[in-house]
């Protein structure tokens, strides 16, 4: 898949039925949900740009990084964001009894999570889940805690750690294991669907504003991800748009 480079990502040319078609019909693949926060992230730590760029995915989440791509590149991107990827692969999966996976999180979020999508998809494939404690990312991936999703084979693993707690995971474990499920970060995707926080509605989110509400309901957690970082990405856009 084709990419251009945003700040010091390597950002997937893609939609969201691409990303849905490779989650069905492929395996082990890697899919990185990418916001601004990202890739400000990923531009100051070597480490974590290194991660993510070899991510097989790295889907233009929110309104700046596709508008970024759409403005230095000329490509018409569009928004690929991880709750219409993940509806839209279970909703598609749902022919194929594509199996899901969750992992991360906590046991509440999880079961209100699985209560609602079994609601929604009566029929949806869920091979199993798990909420391990709060560790580093390289100590959940050992046996003990990923010894149940490696034996259950699912199609899909979600995962949500957080960024960058999520791809780091992602990045061990299938470097760690051999494992021919696919993998995705979705970070609050689970909150959304379990509806302990409120998801902005998409014409709020195609504004390019979905940080607001987000920000209104976690000022301490993410203030320095809206607040700052979003300042900087507007900086290094500036930086690589000027010197293009």
């Amino acid at each position: 898949m084709d990419t251009v480079l945003i700040l010091k990502t390597e950002i997937s040319q893609t939609s969201i039925s691409d990303v849905v078609e490779l989650l069905q019909n492929k395996k082990s693949k890697t899919v990185a949900i990418c916001n601004a926060n990202t890739l400000v992230r990923s531009y100051k730590n070597i480490e974590i740009q290194n991660k993510i760029n070899n991510f097989d995915i790295k889907a233009p989440d929110g309104f700046p990084v596709a508008m970024s791509s759409k403005i230095l590149y000329k490509n018409g991107q569009k928004r690929v964001d991880g709750f219409n990827v993940f509806h839209e692969t279970i909703k598609s999966g749902l022919e194929n009894n594509l199996t899901h996976y969750f992992f991360g999180n906590n046991k509440r979020v999880v079961s209100l999570m699985i209560e609602n999508l079994k609601e929604v998809y009566p029929d949806i494939s869920i091979s199993g889940f798990s909420c391990p404690p709060n560790l580093p990312y390289d100590e959940l991936c050992k046996e003990e805690y990923v010894m149940d999703l490696m034996q259950k084979h699912p199609d899909i693993v979600w995962v949500s750690l957080g960024f960058p707690k999520q791809e780091e995971f992602i990045s061990e474990i299938v470097k760690k294991y051999k494992i021919d499920s696919n993998f995705v970060g979705v970070g609050a995707v689970f909150e959304w669907i379990a509806g302990t926080k409120i998801k902005a509605p998409e014409w709020l989110a195609n504004l390019g504003m979905e940080w607001a509400l987000r920000l209104l309901q976690e000022p301490k957690r993410l203030f320095r991800r809206y607040l700052i970082d979003n300042f900087l990405f507007i900086l290094y856009f500036i930086k690589q748009y000027v010197s293009k």
